[in-house]
């Protein structure tokens, strides 16, 4: 017997929660990823590291949210608490994989197209380990058509994601962008809950493992949730990361092409690479 399946058990309260801290999360991880192109070398690996662990936090973020609505009316749903953390783990972590590619080896097209398809995969992995979390009175069938196109919108929102992460620095496009890059992963993961069907089984199970999603919901939440806020609170009071490095340079005034204030002796090095060789002492 096929179990009546519903993504949306509280209307669009979830979906747009949902996809406004992707945008946050999207957000925080672009501001920190440009700030890391011109900051000196020794702090490039912490804003990378600061705008990875943003970006796979407002993902993961979204991904619980929108669970919250997922519904089968035939049966109660209970989480096992470890895969649910795995899924966490994995977003954070494959992230920062790509934004650390694009950061030391720049946006070069091999460079993007491999650091996409890895954080493509890892974002689609953690919304199925996400799912493999779940218990309920059935067997989540998934229909192989919609889970491939579901890492086909993965992959491409990861790899404009990365792209947009190194090469757009003017704030409101910025902004533009984390609202795009919104659509994409709210999109990834609703095209994966539409490859969803659930066969009940015959007997009603004696025993639930795990909990639900409403017991979950605030210690799951809190900590990417309060990583998020404190990450906004370093946005607001840096004015590199609010204004970026287009309209820095306006604000501020030029000097020898450089921010007004920042001599030769003091620019930041060039956006090359993050882990690359000191430069070479000037003469005289």
């Amino acid at each position: 017997m096929e179990g009546t399946v519903d993504g949306f058990r509280y209307g669009v309260i979830t979906p747009i929660a949902a996809y406004l801290m992707a945008c946050l999360g999207g957000a925080l991880g672009l501001r920190c990823t440009v700030r890391s192109l011109v900051d000196e070398r020794k702090w490039r690996p912490g804003w990378l590291a600061l705008g990875a662990a943003s970006i796979g936090c407002g993902i993961w973020t979204m991904h619980f949210i929108a669970m919250m609505g997922f519904h089968v009316q035939e049966s109660w749903i209970r989480y096992d608490t470890g895969l649910t953390l795995l899924s966490l783990l994995v977003a954070v972590v494959v992230v920062g994989i790509g934004v650390f590619l694009v950061g030391v080896r720049g946006a070069g097209r091999g460079t993007l197209l491999v650091a996409g398809v890895i954080t493509g995969l890892g974002v689609a992995a953690m919304h199925y380990i996400g799912m493999a979390a779940l218990h309920m009175n059935g067997v989540i069938h998934y229909d192989a058509l919609t889970v491939g196109l579901s890492l086909v919108i993965a992959i491409g929102a990861a790899t404009a994601a990365l792209w947009a992460a190194v090469t757009i620095r003017g704030f409101l496009a910025s902004l533009g962008a984390s609202l795009v890059m919104g659509v994409a992963v709210s999109g990834m993961h609703y095209t994966g809950m539409a490859a969803v069907s659930v066969e009940l089984h015959s007997t009603l199970a004696t025993s639930w493992n795990g909990a639900s999603a409403s017991s979950l919901a605030l210690p799951m939440l809190m900590g990417p949730v309060v990583f998020l806020l404190l990450a906004g609170v370093v946005v607001m009071f840096d004015p590199l990361l609010v204004l970026g490095d287009g309209e820095w340079n306006q604000s501020s005034g030029t000097t020898g092409g450089q921010p007004a204030g920042v001599t030769e002796a003091t620019a930041p090095e060039p956006a090359g690479s993050v882990f690359g060789e000191p430069p070479a002492p000037r003469q005289g």
